[in-house]
């Protein structure tokens, strides 16, 4: 993408994912950018970069944001976002990353007149090979639905959903697909050591696998279960280690349950 000059912006929650985001942006070129925060070591890797607040109080008077971005914890937001409802009502398009609060319930807290995009990035972000899913709830412009994909795709790919309801499975695969990688390199390391590897190789060659594999399949248009084909001889190591983690009780249908059962954590919140 072409390097473009971001109008001002309003970042609400100053953490891991907001501040991979904030990130992104200033590499992006933004030229003024409020951030509330209440704690100062959040944002200490911002300094003179940015304008901190630490409530919405002080934010600056006369600050118009074209874009507030919302990366509070939900369970911050319903005391929260009333406070921000001054800026729906000078045109701001608000941008939630918030786990479990819909569209409407966004909205709602905001008065009633806001125009909301949700979306969903993952933790790769801070490396910028995030995954993020948005929807565009009602009103939504096509210029602030631009605006959201060039924000969002500071940090990775983008990809927009036409149904709210699909930011749950999506919030279980890419949200928290992260979470099963590591998962992954934890027990290659620990089934290493446990057959007589030293410790520290066994850290080193679990990480690289997976890195590299995942930088493999990235750079391949060949499908996953071609590149797991590829690795795998007749009657070999990996065939032998594949009969185990592919039989019918095992790896495919405890990840397949694993999504079903994140899935329905995330219906759960939302409603």
């Amino acid at each position: 993408m072409s390097q473009q000059v971001l109008p001002p912006l309003l970042l609400v929650g100053c953490g891991k994912m907001g501040g991979a985001m904030l990130e992104g942006w200033l590499e992006r070129g933004v030229e003024q950018v409020v951030v509330v925060e209440p704690y100062p070591a959040a944002t200490a890797a911002f300094a003179g970069r940015v304008t901190v607040c630490d409530s919405v109080e002080k934010v600056p008077a006369g600050f118009a944001p074209a874009a507030v971005i919302l990366a509070t914890k939900p369970q911050q937001a319903d005391g929260a976002l009333p406070g921000y409802e001054r800026f729906a009502g000078g045109g701001a398009l608000f941008i939630s990353i918030m786990a479990g609060k819909t569209v409407s319930g966004i909205t709602a807290a905001l008065g009633g007149g806001a125009r909301v995009v949700r979306a969903m990035p993952n933790t790769p972000a801070a490396v910028r090979q995030g995954f993020t899913c948005a929807f565009a709830g009602p009103g939504v412009s096509d210029a602030q639905k631009s605006l959201a994909d060039t924000l969002l795709s500071a940090v990775g790919e983008v990809a927009w959903l036409e149904e709210e309801g699909l930011i749950d499975p999506v919030t279980a695969v890419s949200g928290g697909g992260p979470a099963y990688v590591f998962l992954l390199a934890e027990v290659l390391e620990k089934a290493a050591i446990s057959q007589g590897l030293p410790p520290d190789l066994a850290r080193r060659m679990a990480r690289r696998t997976v890195s590299g594999s995942g930088a493999l399949l990235a750079a391949s248009e060949l499908d996953a279960s071609q590149l797991r084909i590829n690795v795998t001889s007749p009657k070999g190591t990996t065939e032998r280690a594949l009969n185990v983690l592919m039989a019918p009780d095992a790896w495919p249908k405890l990840m397949e349950e694993a999504i079903a059962a994140a899935t329905a954590r995330s219906r759960e919140l939302a409603g």
